[in-house]
């Protein structure tokens, strides 16, 4: 059974009639571009075939009643009287709940179910699915229109001032405004994006390492904070207005390790420009280079690699077809992200799990994905 078909007859069973919308929102993985999203750079993601979905009614009051299939746990809550209790799934709904009640959106109650099959904590934006899905139920049941960027705005604030983690706009923007069989460049200072055709006869394979993290807990926010002294170091408001040679004139005054993080940024975001030039001359060979070169970089410099992250991207890299490999999502585990000749997918896949295997005792879920649509209203009267 599919998840929409889960959801729906769950609701079905739960509320005793058919939902009146059913609403999905994507995962991603990042093709190239990480951590340079809170840095005012580029990056480019595209929304994948795995996503979260909510079948759910309108309510005539201000009550939200959602069941999480994937918890088996439920919340309750008022929109005039939202409190933040302890972290758990429910924090990420409630705070987009009151990130739209503060930019003004008129706002109704309504009850449903949510599941979803994008893997949690692998790097794929299992929280911005969750954001988007919650963020489309609440412009159905309130009838007002779907606007990608300000939605994505509203996630952001849920996770910066809400759930604590110092994310940029990158997950949400995707999750909000994905395009099937294209990539999203997306500026991530003034939010303007432009759809990246994917290369013909290429399949993007997720390998998810079965490690996890909690970015939260992790060194995410350390690692913007150094973003941020080194910004302030070049004088300019975000690493994004630094380019190479500037920061070359003056690396050595940097300490060695605000240099490497800088490094990585600022080199980031040239890669992640060249990646967008080179999808759209359907270059596959170009691309998989900078992904190479990406990986390197989070790993020593950024350094927000692990032993079984490496080693998984290493296999992938040395694995026929693969143009390249690299690591995705915010770090310290989760996934890598290959681009490969689609007529070597499968094997591929099967490859590059049993080798992994083979080296860490570690099970790991390969997943050959298509880009997806973004945030949307499958079902209902919208």
């Amino acid at each position: 059974m599919s998840v929409q078909s889960s959801v729906v007859s769950r609701f079905t069973n739960l509320f005793g009639e058919p939902p009146t919308y059913v609403v999905r929102a994507p995962g991603r993985v990042n093709l190239i571009g990480e951590h340079t999203d809170y840095n005012d750079g580029f990056v480019l993601p595209m929304a994948i075939d795995r996503a979260v979905w909510i079948a759910l009614r309108p309510r005539p009051d201000q009550r939200v009643i959602l069941h999480a299939d994937d918890f088996d746990d439920h919340i309750e809550f008022y929109l005039n009287a939202i409190r933040y209790e302890s972290a758990g799934w429910w924090e990420y709904v409630k705070g987009v709940a009151h990130a739209l009640n503060g930019a003004g959106y008129t706002m109704r109650g309504w009850e449903g179910v949510m599941a979803g099959d994008v893997p949690i904590g692998a790097g794929l934006s299992s929280s911005a699915a969750v954001e988007m899905a919650t963020a489309r139920a609440f412009a159905a049941v309130g009838r007002w229109p779907w606007d990608a960027a300000q939605m994505a705005l509203a996630g952001q604030r849920a996770e910066n001032e809400w759930v604590g983690m110092k994310c940029g706009i990158m997950d949400q923007m995707i999750s909000a405004a994905g395009r099937r069989d294209h990539a999203l460049l997306i500026d991530c200072r003034s939010l303007a994006t432009e759809l990246v055709p994917l290369p013909p006869q290429t399949a993007v394979v997720i390998l998810d390492t079965a490690t996890r993290r909690g970015l939260v807990d992790s060194a995410y926010n350390e690692r913007r904070a150094q973003c941020e002294a080194a910004a302030a170091f070049f004088g300019v408001p975000a690493l994004r207005d630094v380019d190479m040679a500037t920061f070359e004139g003056r690396a050595a005054e940097l300490d060695d390790l605000t240099r490497r993080r800088a490094r990585h940024v600022i080199s980031e975001n040239a890669r992640t420009l060249a990646a967008a030039e080179a999808l759209r001359h359907g270059d596959a060979a170009a691309m998989g280079r900078l992904m190479n070169a990406s990986h390197a970089s989070m790993r020593d410099d950024f350094e927000i690699s692990r032993p079984e992250m490496d080693v998984m991207v290493a296999l992938a890299q040395a694995a026929p077809g693969c143009y390249g490999a690299r690591m995705t999502g915010g770090g310290f585990g989760g996934a890598a992200v290959a681009l490969v000749r689609a007529a070597e997918a499968e094997r591929f896949a099967v490859t590059v799990a049993t080798a992994y295997h083979n080296d860490t005792r570690l099970e790991p879920q390969v997943t050959i994905c298509q880009a997806t649509d973004g945030a949307s209203v499958v079902a209902g009267r919208l």
